[in-house]
């Protein structure tokens, strides 16, 4: 057996190895609940919890196909998708020229939103608040170092969340409208919203809440990374910005191989555990925002983004619940950020090092320092010229990163796992570790989704 492989272990013990679906889902609870799902809920109600259910568990697959052959091989997503046949790292320079347009408006849409909460928190200017947050955050990333401030962030996000499941809860639906929110319909957008400036189309909402449904395209990338990070199975804990040991893979035996396929367990728990976060999450901000910000009629929007989403608090313990709130919804915006400023610098160094293998020739802590800088002035400015429109900014993030890529990406990790990953392992070892066809299908029918809502979708709302 391979010196640096250990056996995963079996029952319940493998909760203890759960780490990387909490990081996953610390990282994409933030925009996409505290503000896409409590808006998209107040907007057009309970009739579109189908859109939480398809955008978490369709993405589930795509992330958790991923993570399976990082398992499997002891390299990310990027570099499994510069092994897919075609030309050579075709997918590569897709990612690279699309992601990094996308990453500096998804990151900015979240810098400019907590600008707001910081704004409203401490009686500054959202500009101010906004530039405070993109320092301290790229100064923590740069560094690392943000145990105390992830624990204190850590407790104010599950304040938040236990206090919108305890709204959810007074205002739950009956079993009925419940039953019916999961089956796909498309309710109009209400008067009193379209008068609030609401587009009449209501994809406009329902495709952000998909798109940022268990996070976006970086998001299932970032997944490889955190188990990397983790260590399971082939992967060398903290081992980024590499490719796989093709010779050791082809020398691994029957042994090894039963080893390795003991991980997948693992991984198949970590990202059940990380999906079913992002559903109850995500249900009871929608419902929370239908039962309270829709029946007040208010569409969270611009400046005053924090305040009118504080109401789903103060409706039930009044000024100081509105406070926590709003110090809560901070505190799940900075710990996104700080997640998404932690993944997109990896995401972009490996996709400059294959791409440009000059790039390559820097170490990866300065690869990952240059992007950082890159994040840095790209927020400033968005903070400053953009920050008063939070709502379209993080929509529009929603959409570049959450639905444009992801029938592609659905493809590639099909590729990798099918037609890529065999090809690294004698035969006998290829063989055992071959998925089930049940991923072949999660993965075909996110492709067949997320398509659909790229080419007859996404061009009707804009």
């Amino acid at each position: 057996m391979q010196k640096n492989l250990r056996k995963a272990p079996a029952g319940l013990a493998v909760l203890m190895l759960v780490g990387p679906a909490l990081v996953w889902s610390s990282e994409y609870i933030g925009s996409g609940e505290v503000i896409l799902a409590t808006r998209t809920g107040a907007i057009l109600g309970i009739p579109v919890l189908w859109a939480v259910m398809t955008g978490v568990f369709l993405k589930f697959w795509i992330g958790m196909s991923g993570a399976r052959y990082t398992v499997a091989t002891g390299e990310g997503m990027i570099d499994m998708i510069a092994r897919v046949p075609g030309p050579k790292n075709w997918g590569v320079w897709i990612i690279l020229v699309a992601q990094f347009i996308t990453a500096a408006i998804a990151i900015g849409s979240l810098a400019s939103a907590a600008g707001i909460f910081m704004a409203e928190l401490f009686n500054i200017s959202r500009v101010a608040g906004g530039w405070i947050i993109v320092f301290l955050a790229v100064l923590i990333s740069w560094k690392g170092e943000f145990r105390i401030l992830k624990i204190v962030m850590s407790i104010l996000v599950f304040i938040v969340i236990l206090g919108v499941s305890s709204v959810a809860v007074k205002v739950f639906p009956s079993f009925g409208e419940l039953l019916r929110g999961f089956f796909p319909t498309v309710p109009n957008v209400p008067s009193w919203a379209l008068e609030q400036g609401v587009s009449p189309n209501p994809w406009g909402e329902i495709l952000p809440l998909i798109g940022w449904g268990a996070g976006g395209f970086a998001s299932q990338v970032w997944y490889s990374y955190w188990v990397l990070g983790a260590g399971y199975g082939m992967a060398v804990k903290d081992n980024y910005g590499k490719k796989a040991n093709e010779e050791e893979l082809k020398s691994l035996n029957i042994e090894d191989a039963k080893t390795i396929k003991s991980w997948f367990r693992v991984v198949y728990v970590d990202a059940s555990v990380g999906m079913i976060i992002g559903v109850f999450a995500t249900t009871f901000f929608l419902i929370a925002g239908a039962g309270i910000l829709g029946n007040m009629q208010i569409a969270p929007d611009s400046e005053t983004l924090a305040s009118e989403l504080s109401q789903i608090f103060r409706s039930e313990w009044g000024n100081i619940g509105a406070t926590l709130f709003i110090a809560g919804g901070l505190a799940a915006l900075i710990s996104t950020l700080i997640g998404q400023l932690s993944g997109w610098p990896r995401l972009l160094a490996d996709a400059f090092r294959i791409c440009i293998p000059a790039f390559a020739k820097f170490k990866w802590k300065t690869q990952y320092h240059i992007f950082l800088i890159f994040f840095f002035i790209s927020n400033m400015i968005i903070v400053y010229s953009l920050g008063y429109k939070p709502v379209v900014l993080v929509k529009l993030g929603a959409i570049l990163d959450g639905l444009l890529l992801t029938p592609l990406q659905a493809l590639w990790v099909f590729a990798g796992l099918y037609i890529v990953q065999p090809k690294l392992f004698a035969k006998e070892v290829a063989n055992l570790l071959k998925p089930r066809w049940y991923i072949a299908a999660g993965l075909f029918i996110a492709f067949i989704v997320f398509t659909y809502f790229c080419i007859y979708q996404i061009p009707k709302i804009f």
